[in-house]
């Protein structure tokens, strides 16, 4: 699909687009992200930033409402739930990645969209359309703005204030007009840089509470006859016009319809930035292999892509367990010690003895294979040297968690009640009971509260 005006095809493909349209491969993978995303959000409890954003958002809003957040089980009004439940659900770092857009969908579409939902009482059904539309509109415009965006910009901020609006819009029964005025106004308040990085400070959750916030405002002001930018995405002072040197319209429009960019997104299976992935397999594949332990372990050389680099090259002493699921030498740590890279093992060991020992033996090469393969492909390439001067090399040209090396519905389950478990989000029988409704999901009538009171 071409159009001379793309912002005005993404809001005509969100406004218009109908559960008929979908196929249901499309549908079904949509129920496994939000499994996905519910459970990373239950993650998010308890939480220090997390709950700093909670009592900051719920101090403005209402004492209840028909939306729920999710990790404090009381109502809000929309606006409120999504922003704390976008919050919540990108702390844990096991929320979902789309590889080419280097974007996470879920944490700033389905905290706006399950919010409104509740709020106009729609059904299941209308809950993935919308929620569809969100990822295809945010993927294609992560795609848009290209890998120079990236380098200074976290796309799940902005990027996903456009998804966020999208879905939402999409919910109120905008028309294409009021779509694409929804859609200039978020494209106008889209934020968020990776300055944060360097001081472990706590703005990426941050950046999905305003993305969600922003996007579902610009959505209800839109309904309300609020205009926005015509061409806020491909004008000449629009977002690629600021933020973008490589920024290519053709991707916003990309098989529009028929391309489901929504089932190419990955599930994150290490607790890490998703940059750390490709190395940590192909590093877990040598040790494997060889039958090697991380005192055998000499040196590991990771063949990266420049993404890679920007992003997780400035942490090299990590001072927070976020902070270290973004040190490609920690994680490798980790995974080499435990063989997987998970929540309870950053928690306790990101500071011990055996794993920093681990991340200095590690370093970040570009690769020019790896750096043309991405962001479509993120391939995994490791040299480790042992102790005793031996030298095997591993490749992952897949990770765990992407389409082709996916996540079935029982890890999926696995994962869900693994990450509610966490900080006590819910129960092992409220999770299977959440489980058994989002795979019912699109012939639930009315999407009300999913958790009762505290256990």
């Amino acid at each position: 699909m071409t159009d001379a005006h793309p912002s005005r095809a993404l809001a005509t493909f969100a406004a218009t687009l109908q559960h008929a349209d979908i196929p249901a491969p499309v549908l079904r993978r949509t129920e496994d992200l939000f499994l996905d995303w519910f459970a990373s959000a239950l993650a998010g409890k308890g939480a220090r930033p997390v709950e700093s954003l909670a009592r900051f958002w719920q101090s403005q809003g209402p004492a209840d409402g028909p939306s729920e957040v999710l990790i404090h089980r009381r109502g809000a009004s929309p606006l409120v739930a999504a922003a704390v439940n976008a919050a919540a659900s990108h702390f844990a770092e096991q929320d979902d990645v789309h590889n080419g857009s280097v974007f996470h969908p879920a944490a700033v579409v389905f905290p706006p969209a399950l919010a409104v939902a509740q709020a106009l009482g729609k059904s299941g059904r209308e809950l993935l359309v919308a929620s569809i539309a969100g990822y295809e509109v945010g993927i294609r415009v992560g795609e848009f703005l290209g890998r120079s965006h990236y380098r200074i910009f976290h796309t799940t901020g902005t990027a996903g204030t456009v998804a966020a609006a999208a879905a939402v819009g999409r919910l109120l029964g905008l028309s294409t007009e009021a779509m694409l005025h929804a859609l200039g106004s978020a494209g106008t308040q889209a934020a968020g840089l990776w300055e944060f990085l360097r001081d472990a400070a706590d703005s990426k959750q941050l950046h999905t509470a305003h993305a969600a916030a922003a996007g579902l405002a610009a959505a209800y002001l839109a309904a309300d006859g609020f205009t926005g930018a015509a061409h806020i995405l491909e004008g000449p002072q629009g977002m690629a016009a600021g933020m973008s040197t490589d920024a290519d319209p053709a991707r916003l429009v990309h098989g529009l319809g028929t391309r489901w960019a929504t089932a190419e997104t990955s599930f994150k299976y290490h607790a890490s930035c998703r940059h750390t992935h490709p190395a940590a397999d192909a590093l877990l594949q040598v040790m494997r292999t060889h039958r090697l332990t991380d005192g055998d372990v000499a040196s590991v050389t990771t063949f990266v892509h420049q993404g890679a680099i920007d992003v997780l090259g400035p942490v090299t002493d990590p001072q927070t367990v976020h902070q270290a699921k973004f040190s490609m030498g920690t994680v490798l740590a980790i995974a080499a010690l435990h063989g997987h890279a998970g929540l309870a093992e950053f928690d306790a060991d990101f500071r011990a003895a055996r794993v920093q020992a681990f991340r200095d033996k590690v370093r970040m090469v570009l690769d020019a294979e790896v750096d043309g393969a991405y962001p479509a492909r993120w391939i995994g390439k490791v040299e480790v040297r042992t102790a005793d001067g031996r030298v095997f090399t591993g490749r992952v040209d897949e990770p765990k968690g992407d389409p082709g090396n996916t996540l079935s519905r029982p890890e999926l389950e696995a994962k869900a009640l693994s990450l509610a478990a966490y900080r006590g989000g819910a129960t092992e029988a409220e999770m299977r009971q959440v489980i058994a409704r989002v795979w019912a999901m699109d012939g639930d009538v009315r999407v009300d509260r999913w958790l009762g009171t505290a256990p």
